[in-house]
């Protein structure tokens, strides 16, 4: 078990549940439609791979390589990455700050983290582990 993950996952589940109840209740009537759309997006994805990173560190037990490792790695930098520049815009479009565009081509750089710790923790069952 990777303990790290397990720990990361849990905190990132409290945050997703609080960050969600935010959007719901807190941001209603406050903020264009589109923001919070754009802000439940972030939220869902987040859950998602807390899921998937909750995997990782259950798996980590008996597939204990590099592969299932980055797997775990690689969804936290794409939930950073991807939930957290949609956080931003939702933010940005709230307040209506121009000049933050560069914000969006972050988003898919995240969704590609999680694409590829899908790839890696499929990987990772065929590899051999590194405690033999």
């Amino acid at each position: 078990m990777h303990k790290g993950f397990l720990k990361t996952a849990a905190i990132l589940a409290v945050l997703s549940v609080g960050l969600g109840a935010f959007a719901a209740h807190g941001l209603k009537g406050k903020v264009s439609d589109n923001a919070i759309d754009i802000f439940e997006t972030a939220v869902r994805y987040q859950f998602y791979h807390v899921f998937a990173l909750f995997l990782a560190g259950i798996v980590y037990k008996e597939f204990t390589n590099g592969f299932v490792k980055a797997s775990g790695i690689l969804f936290m930098l794409g939930m950073f990455l991807f939930s957290g520049s949609l956080y931003a815009m939702s933010v940005v479009k709230a307040i209506v700050l121009p000049g933050f565009s560069w914000l969006g081509p972050i988003t898919p750089l995240g969704g590609l983290c999680f694409i590829a710790g899908w790839i890696c923790l499929f990987i990772g069952f065929f590899k051999p582990n590194l405690r033999s």
